[in-house]
């Protein structure tokens, strides 16, 4: 059995007048993310996760911000594009592990529907998933509630 590992990353900025997704989730807050599409950084670490265990490059080259056909997108579907591109090369999720950093809102409460929205996108196992959260113990632009970050690391499976 082949195996591939690849780590995430993402951070946008908070703002007022977007909403906050994460994990594919609305989840109530005064300030969302700015970006591009729905800025969601968990969905965003977890692709280049996955993009980066193949050498397959990162979100950006798949999906610039530079073209209008992924304005406002749904991190989901763009998640659910990455997730073929694994398949078409013979490439199975064995687990993904993420953690996002935030202040605030208080993420835990949110996790098992995350888990279960990208395990649904990702027609895996919800047990293949883990997410966390954490704060940056007030210290830099997530500890200041400037941004929200994100890290994931992926395992890829080849059985053949």
């Amino acid at each position: 059995m082949n195996i591939r590992i690849g780590n995430g990353y993402d951070l946008h900025q908070l703002t007022t007048g977007r909403k906050l997704i994460l994990g594919g989730l609305e989840i109530e807050h005064e300030l969302g993310l700015a970006g591009h599409s729905d800025a969601d950084v968990l969905t965003h670490a977890l692709m280049d996760a996955l993009l980066g265990a193949l050498a397959l490059g990162d979100i950006g080259q798949h999906f610039p911000p530079s073209d209008d056909r992924w304005k406002d997108a749904d991190s989901l579907k763009l998640l659910e594009q990455v997730h073929q591109l694994i398949q078409d090369q013979g490439w199975q999720i064995g687990n993904l592990d993420a953690v996002i950093l935030a202040e605030r809102p208080k993420l835990k409460p949110h996790l098992p529907a995350m888990r279960d929205r990208i395990a649904q996108t990702l027609t895996i196992h919800r047990d293949q998933i883990s997410i966390k959260a954490t704060t940056n113990e007030k210290l830099d632009a997530v500890g200041q509630e400037k941004a929200i970050a994100a890290y994931a690391v992926a395992l890829l499976v080849n059985p053949v």
